[in-house]
């Protein structure tokens, strides 16, 4: 019900802030318990989130398998271990770590749970307003190093900001009709022709391949990050143009599969980029 695979990115993404702003690893039981603290109240949003949408789980094939579907989970038990993993979660940070990172996580878990979930229905828009807080975390790792918020902390926002489109509307395209039968506003299901969905996947990979580059030009990193990150976009665009073409869902899988690759690799050249 936490989602491993979508708690693996906040924290990688979540390291990277903290890797930035601390210059390094030089504290690494402050990573530790923020990375753990990030991991609880993530958990804690992803079971919420399946509460909130039980209903329309059970209607679809990709998530009627999900503990509350199945009826191996009650509601009323996974909104009380929801609310309790954020809770932890949140008084880990303001014990361990400082006030503005709990405030920060607080917010994502709002905008993620109370913002974007119920906007799923409403609007395909709703992967935008969705990208907000999941582009918090590496602000948040940002803050748990530093204690406050400096420029480099927003460009890791709007690199994870356009990562996400080519990320989740791929994934909109391959369950469009999973989607659809459960009444959800997906851009792929309100605009099925795809012509949106291709443009909107091409011109966030564009930006990415753009704010990707930002940190080798104020400085925060080298030339070793600067032609990788340049390469991993070139391949998200390559992918993308891939799919515009053939608008298969075997093109769009590769989508997918090369936006899952790309964080971790990118904090792979980060790692790489500092010690040479």
């Amino acid at each position: 019900m936490t989602k491993p695979s979508i708690m693996m990115l906040v924290l990688v993404t979540t390291a990277l802030g903290f890797y930035f702003a601390d210059g390094g690893i030089h504290r690494p039981w402050l990573l530790l318990w923020t990375l753990l603290a990030t991991a609880m109240t993530c958990g804690g949003a992803s079971v919420l989130n399946q509460y909130l949408e039980r209903d329309v789980d059970a209607l679809m094939q990709r998530t009627k398998k999900r503990p509350i579907p199945l009826g191996v989970i009650t509601p009323a038990q996974a909104l009380g271990f929801g609310i309790s993993l954020i809770l932890i979660g949140l008084s880990l940070f303001c014990w361990k770590v400082n006030l503005l990172t709990a405030f920060l996580s607080l917010l994502t878990c709002f905008l993620y749970v109370l913002v974007y979930t119920p906007m799923k229905r409403l609007t395909w828009l709703n992967t935008t307003i969705g990208a907000i807080p999941g582009a918090i975390p590496p602000l948040g790792g940002w803050a748990a190093a530093a204690n406050h918020l400096d420029p480099g902390g927003w460009i890791l926002f709007l690199i994870l900001f356009t990562w996400q489109h080519p990320h989740f509307y791929a994934i909109a395209w391959i369950y469009k009709e999973d989607y659809k039968k459960a009444g959800f506003k997906m851009l792929p299901v309100v605009y099925p022709d795809g012509k949106i969905t291709f443009s909107q996947i091409t011109a966030f990979s564009f930006l990415l391949v753009a704010f990707s580059l930002m940190p080798s030009l104020i400085g925060m990193s080298g030339k070793i990050y600067f032609w990788g990150a340049l390469a991993l976009g070139m391949g998200i665009l390559y992918t993308a143009f891939l799919f515009q073409r053939s608008q298969s869902n075997i093109d769009a899988r590769k989508i997918l599969g090369a936006s899952i690759a790309y964080l971790p690799l990118l904090l792979v050249l980060i790692i790489i980029d500092g010690i040479f």
